[in-house]
């Protein structure tokens, strides 16, 4: 059985869509399900990190394009997000159809703001056969799917968000009791909350604003770390994607810190050193989950204006510390921290409400849904 993934990566678009769907094609594979990915080569795409995980990708090519999008009076206007995906959506469905039909696949796994059920359709019929069943994940609610089964992971959101936009036969699976988190945050997860059950100090502080952070907030939060009042022997791990441009930059500022700060880049061991960690700074997006998952006291910047409902949903049950947007860094960020440094309650509190929304099944459950609805 084929199951094909669309998604992509860029210095936009970010990692979380690719990493997500991985996660997913990891657990089918295991389960004997032959998995391809069609990715279209922005720049700062993950072609090669897919194939290094063993999976087959059919390349879709960057080509030079005027992206704004012209709305013919009458036609449907196009997702807000339509300029992600470097073509129009009719250009993207027939470049895809040929391997598509070839390979005839039981799922399609469509994770893309920029796609909607206009190139759904124009897939899911242009495939002689039996039809695909189609599992769209998504967070926004902001457009029409003909989805079998949709998966939205963030917290607040529910089934209702989805009336109207997707088929009434469509099965929806909405919050992060579902979000896709890798196997070993799970297996991290006893150890992490027995750890921070015993009386917790602020001493290992890790840095992570996503794979790609194309406008080094990574390197805003070092430099207003500068000017807290932290203990003398804190350490500061930073995590990057390989794909960052601000790669260097940061890397040479960690040098200067008045903390050892080290800089990491493409890590396979995220669980555990979210395990190890006391308190976090990170972006509001996929990444939120793994931290619930481990109960790791989070302070959150928005990297995007679709993450800040969540993170504010997170804020209001005490699951996590809103900062904001990045402009008030400089000025948040110290008085945020100062609550952790001199309360461990602080801390032992967001352990606690973190902890509670999810526990690291959702894939999982994702796929044993996926089971039940081809039969088996």
């Amino acid at each position: 059985m084929n199951v094909i993934f669309r998604a992509d990566a860029s210095l936009e678009i970010g990692s979380g869509h690719v990493m997500r769907c991985l996660t997913l094609a990891d657990a089918l594979q295991a389960r004997g399900v032959e998995c391809h990915f069609f990715c279209r080569e922005h720049p700062g795409h993950l072609c090669e990190l897919i194939e290094a995980r063993g999976y087959p990708v059919h390349r879709l090519p960057q080509e030079e394009r005027n992206t704004d999008t012209a709305i013919t009076p009458g036609t449907e206007p196009e997702p807000a997000h339509a300029h992600w995906l470097g073509a129009s959506w009719a250009e993207d469905a027939a470049a895809c159809l040929p391997i598509l039909a070839e390979l005839s696949p039981a799922w399609l796994v469509v994770d893309h703001y920029a796609l909607d059920h206009r190139w759904e359709t124009a897939v899911l019929d242009g495939i002689a056969g039996s039809r695909p069943q189609l599992l769209v994940i998504d967070d926004l609610a902001d457009r029409h799917h003909v989805a079998d089964l949709l998966l939205d992971q963030n917290l607040g959101r529910q089934a209702e968000d989805y009336r109207g936009l997707v088929p009434e036969a469509c099965q929806i699976l909405a919050g992060p009791r579902y979000a896709l988190l890798r196997p070993e945050f799970r297996e991290w997860r006893e150890v992490s909350l027995s750890g921070r059950a015993r009386e917790p100090r602020l001493q290992r502080l890790l840095i992570n604003l996503g794979g790609v952070d194309k406008d080094n907030v990574t390197g805003q939060v070092l430099e207003a770390l500068t000017t807290c009042d932290l203990p003398e022997d804190l350490q500061i791990s930073v995590v990057m994607g390989a794909s960052a441009p601000w790669r260097e930059s940061v890397t040479a500022q960690a040098k200067k810190m008045p903390w050892p700060t080290e800089v990491v880049v493409n890590v396979n061991d995220m669980a555990q050193r979210m395990a190890e960690a006391d308190l976090a700074i990170g972006a509001a997006g996929s990444t939120s989950w793994e931290r619930c998952c481990l109960g790791l006291p989070t302070l959150m910047v928005v990297l995007a204006d679709n993450q800040e409902s969540s993170a504010r949903a997170l804020q209001e049950i005490g699951a996590a510390n809103y900062i904001g947007q990045t402009a008030v860094l400089r000025e948040e960020l110290p008085k945020k921290l100062e609550r952790f440094r001199v309360s461990s309650l602080a801390l032992k509190n967001m352990t606690v409400s973190s902890a509670a929304i999810c526990d690291g099944s959702g894939v999982s459950q994702v796929v044993q849904i996926f089971q039940k609805m081809m039969g088996e």
